[in-house]
C-alpha cells in the first residue's frame, strides 16, 4: 500500500528564498533582506510599503540583480486586480466573548481601502498571497453572496441575530461601486426584515440609504463610520484609498438625516499619533448627528507588527520611537496582546486615561456607547410573487 501524502508544515522555520526579476511587489530593486519592498512609484497610493511572503509559505521572494541593470529600471506601477471568490456559505461565525456580534458578513477578502493598521490584513496569508502590498491590491469578491445568503436564512434551523458587516474588510469600498454586492445583500435582509450593523470608513454607505431608512424604521439597522484622524494628510498617508475624514462627517450627517441610527468609531486609536485627536472626533461626529460611539485601541497581530513598523519608519520617523513605545505600554510590554478582554482597549495606565478621556467626552457631548439592540422578532421569510409566504413555520 502506498504511503500517505506528506503534508508541509504550516509554520517552516526558515522559509527558502525565491530569486526573482523586477516585480515592483515582489522583489524591489535595493533590498536584499527578503522583505521585498516596493519600489516607491510603484506603490504610490498604498497604505504599505512591502509584500513579503505570507507567514504559511515556504518561499520567500529576494531581490537580484541579474547582471542586465533590471535593479535599475523603474517598476511597474501597481494595479489592482479584482477575481471571484466561489465561496459556498457567506455568513461567518465567532464566540468571540469581546465582540458584539456572533455574526457577520464579508462579501470580499483584501480591501482596497489599504489602511496601514488594518487588523484585517493577516487574513491574506490563508489565501497563499502577502498580507502588505497582496491585501490591498489583489482583491477577491463573492458574487454569489446574495444567493447563499438567502439560501442560509431559509435553511428551518436558523435563528436571528443581527449580522455584521465591515467587521473584517470594509463592505463600501471602491470596487463595490461597481459590483453593488453590499447593496444587494442588504436588499436580501431587508426583505427577510433581518437586523444588519454596518461599520465602513467609506462615504459610498450613501448609496444606500434608502434601503438603510427603510430598515432603520423598523429598527432593523445601524450604520457606524470609522474616524481615525481629521488630518487630511495623515489619513491620505495611513488610509490611502479610504474617504476622507470630511466626507466621513459628511455621511454620518446624511444617514442621521435620514432618520438611521448612526455612530462614531474612533479606530483605531494610535497612541503618541492619533489619541490627542480622540475629544476633536468625537466633538465632529456629534455635530454631524452621530448618537454613539465606541473605540479601539491599535492592534498589530501577526504580519501587521512588521508592516506597520516599516510604514511608521518611513513615513513619520520622528514620532516612530513614542509611537512604539506607547503601544507596548498598552500591550504589556508588547506589540500585541490577542487576550480577550484586553486586546481592544489595551491596559495600563495609558489605556485607563484613554479610556476615560473617551468616556468624559461622550458623557458631555452625549454619545450613547451602549449597544441599542436591534428587532430580532420580525425576522420572517419574504412573500413569493404570487403573494405566498416562500416558506412556512420555523
Amino acid at each position: 500500500m502506498a504511503s500517505p501524502p506528506t503534508i508541509p508544515a504550516k509554520r517552516p522555520p526558515s522559509p527558502r528564498p525565491v530569486f526573482v526579476r523586477g516585480e515592483a511587489a515582489e522583489a524591489p530593486r535595493g533590498r536584499r533582506d527578503g522583505k521585498a519592498t516596493a519600489d516607491k512609484d510603484a506603490g504610490a497610493g498604498r497604505g504599505t510599503l512591502s509584500n513579503a511572503s505570507g507567514r504559511f509559505e515556504t518561499q520567500r521572494r529576494v531581490a537580484l540583480d541579474d547582471g542586465w541593470g533590471n535593479l535599475d529600471e523603474p517598476a511597474p506601477r501597481l494595479h489592482t486586480t479584482v477575481q471571484p471568490d466561489k465561496a459556498q456559505s457567506v455568513i461567518s461565525r465567532n464566540d468571540s466573548p469581546d465582540l458584539g456580534f456572533d455574526r457577520s458578513i464579508n462579501a470580499y477578502r483584501g480591501c482596497e481601502h489599504g489602511c496601514t493598521y488594518c487588523y484585517a490584513r493577516p487574513t491574506h496569508a490563508w489565501l497563499g498571497l502577502s498580507p502588505g502590498l497582496d491585501f490591498e491590491s489583489r482583491l477577491f469578491f463573492k458574487p454569489d453572496a446574495a444567493r447563499l445568503l438567502e439560501a442560509e436564512l431559509g435553511v428551518k434551523s436558523y435563528r436571528c441575530k443581527p449580522i455584521a458587516m465591515g467587521t473584517n474588510t470594509d463592505p463600501y469600498q471602491p470596487i463595490d461601486k461597481k459590483l453593488e454586492i453590499t447593496r444587494a445583500i442588504l436588499d436580501v435582509l431587508e426583505r427577510w426584515n433581518h437586523p444588519v450593523t454596518i461599520v465602513t470608513k467609506s462615504a459610498l454607505v450613501q448609496r444606500d440609504i434608502d434601503i438603510l431608512g427603510r430598515m432603520a424604521q423598523r429598527n432593523l439597522a445601524r450604520v457606524a463610520l470609522s474616524v481615525t484622524t481629521l488630518d487630511r494628510r495623515l489619513a491620505r498617508r495611513m488610509e490611502p484609498r479610504a474617504a476622507t475624514p470630511e466626507r466621513r462627517l459628511e455621511a454620518i450627517r446624511a444617514l442621521a438625516g435620514a432618520g438611521i441610527p448612526t455612530g462614531v468609531i474612533t479606530a483605531p486609536i494610535i497612541p503618541g499619533l492619533t489619541d490627542h485627536e480622540t475629544e476633536a472626533i468625537l466633538d465632529a461626529g456629534a455635530k454631524a448627528g452621530a448618537g454613539f460611539a465606541s473605540y479601539v485601541l491599535l492592534r498589530l497581530p501577526l504580519e501587521i507588527k512588521d508592516l506597520f513598523q516599516e510604514w511608521l519608519a518611513a513615513a513619520l520617523p520622528e514620532r516612530a520611537p513614542r509611537v512604539l513605545a506607547l503601544v507596548r505600554d498598552i500591550r504589556d510590554g508588547q506589540l500585541n496582546s490577542a487576550e480577550f478582554g484586553t486586546r481592544q482597549h489595551g491596559q495600563g495606565a495609558y489605556a485607563e486615561m484613554i479610556a476615560q478621556r473617551f468616556r468624559l467626552a461622550c458623557t458631555r457631548l452625549g454619545l450613547d456607547t451602549r449597544r441599542h439592540a436591534l428587532d430580532v422578532t420580525r425576522f420572517r421569510p419574504p412573500l413569493d410573487r404570487g403573494g405566498q409566504m416562500a416558506l412556512f413555520g420555523d
